[in-house]
């Protein structure tokens, strides 16, 4: 029988069981909170809590698996931060049922199982510009914290200025500020787990002052999985296209960014180049498709994974000890039910997941125009059209559209020529809502 020890190569990669037991636990606690997050944010859109709940679950397990066995890498997936944001807003623009943005899931997982498997992937991102990636990253930044702040009361509509300051005595909004506050301090002291136990805290917090009650008891029997009915075939009925892209293009530069980040962070890097890259996208790809199955937005690759390999995780047993933990969670319904129903709990983690993505902004050269208005345009549309698709249609088309009038059109890739058209025609003629 083939022990952990030769199945995981610790040996070779100087680490022991204990080692990565305690990775993948540090791992967990650093990213749990999106059991309870993504859950909050996909049932506000009308899409059932238990069902979302438990695939999130099932998504996690099955990418992290995956990475785990098949790319030996301490690398956790789930669920991505700012796309579940954006599916609820696709969701509730008239017209679109969350069957249908399921569907869009779908056809994007399965290309990127495609592009996974070819050159292609690469191609894409070598194609496009730094400047537009960080101004996507960015923009949905400002998205997701945009919506935390909207959750929470902090701001409200405003007939003057569309928003404003919300009321700042609810009783809610008055929790959320008090825990985001608590998770900042926490932050500041480089404590592991900020976000959790930020969230731990307000909870208490919240049932002190009898804003939060378990009356559905604590601990259950976990929710039976059911396969959605996707709409595939209203994706292209309803020319959906541009949605499509925009879940697959932030999905792969998210899992490729963060695996690289966390690949150099553990010494995976091989002369610029990550080892078993293949099996690691792979893994990603085929947790955005059965996710959207089960009922939950794209998958990504983790950047808190970073906190595990801090903790001396060093290959994919890491990444099996927190899909365990993950599998375990689903017997704990009541309690996340009932926290995911608490903006103020859940509110402050979009805030400060906004903020590190805003880290791209400094490596934009802000000198040369051509390059900063393209970024400048996408941060800015993304939150006032609470849509990431718009963002980054709008930059595909001012970026090739700039150089070209400044003599510079063959410093862009072919591409981007494309996308830019597609764009236009997409805009002019099959506005997404």
């Amino acid at each position: 029988m083939l022990s952990l020890k030769n199945l995981f190569r610790l040996t070779e990669n100087n680490t022991n069981i204990q080692t990565e037991i305690v990775a993948g636990l540090t791992t967990f606690l650093t990213m749990v909170y999106i059991i309870v997050v993504n859950p909050a944010i996909l049932s506000a859109a009308g899409v059932p809590f238990e069902q979302v709940f438990m695939a999130t679950i099932i998504s996690a397990v099955v990418g992290t698996l995956c990475m785990g066995f098949f790319a030996n890498y301490p690398i956790a997936i789930a669920p991505g931060m700012g796309l579940n944001a954006y599916f609820a807003s696709v969701v509730a623009a008239e017209g679109l049922s969350y069957q249908t943005v399921f569907g869009t899931v779908f056809v994007a997982g399965i290309l990127f199982i495609l592009l996974s498997l070819t050159t292609l992937r690469e191609t894409l991102i070598k194609a496009i510009p730094s400047s537009l990636k960080y101004g996507i990253t960015s923009g949905i930044g400002l998205f997701i914290a945009f919506n935390g702040l909207k959750m929470a009361g902090i701001v409200a509509p405003n007939e003057a200025n569309i928003v404003g300051l919300g009321d700042l005595h609810q009783p809610m909004t008055l929790l959320t500020l008090i825990g985001l506050f608590i998770t900042l301090i926490l932050f500041v002291w480089n404590m592991k787990g900020a976000l959790f136990i930020g969230m731990l805290i307000t909870t208490i917090i919240a049932i002190f002052t009898g804003q939060l009650s378990f009356s559905e008891g604590y601990i259950s029997t976990p929710p039976t999985p059911v396969f959605f009915d996707l709409d595939i075939a209203g994706v292209f009925s309803q020319s959906l296209y541009t949605i499509v892209f925009a879940f697959l293009l932030v999905t792969i530069f998210d899992t490729t960014g963060t695996m690289i980040g966390v690949a150099e962070q553990a010494g995976f890097m091989k002369n610029g180049n990550m080892p078993r890259a293949k099996a690691a996208l792979l893994s990603d790809a085929t947790a955005t498709t059965v996710g959207s199955m089960f009922g939950t937005s794209p998958s990504t690759a983790y950047i808190e994974s970073t906190s595990g390999v801090a903790a001396g995780g060093r290959t994919g047993l890491t990444s099996v000890i927190v899909a365990l933990l993950f599998a375990l969670s689903i017997f704990f319904t009541p309690i996340i039910s009932a926290v995911a129903n608490i903006p103020a709990i859940t509110s402050p983690v979009l805030i400060i997941v906004g903020c590190f993505m805003m880290e791209g902004l400094a490596k934009i050269n802000w000198k040369s125009f051509v390059e900063a208005f393209p970024a400048f345009a996408i941060i800015l549309s993304m939150p006032l059209t609470s849509s990431i698709a718009t963002g980054i249609s709008i930059g595909f088309i001012t970026y090739p559209l700039l150089k070209l009038v400044c003599g510079r059109g063959t410093e862009v890739h072919w591409l981007l020529y494309l996308f830019g058209v597609i764009f236009i025609i997409q805009m002019a003629f099959f506005p997404t809502h």
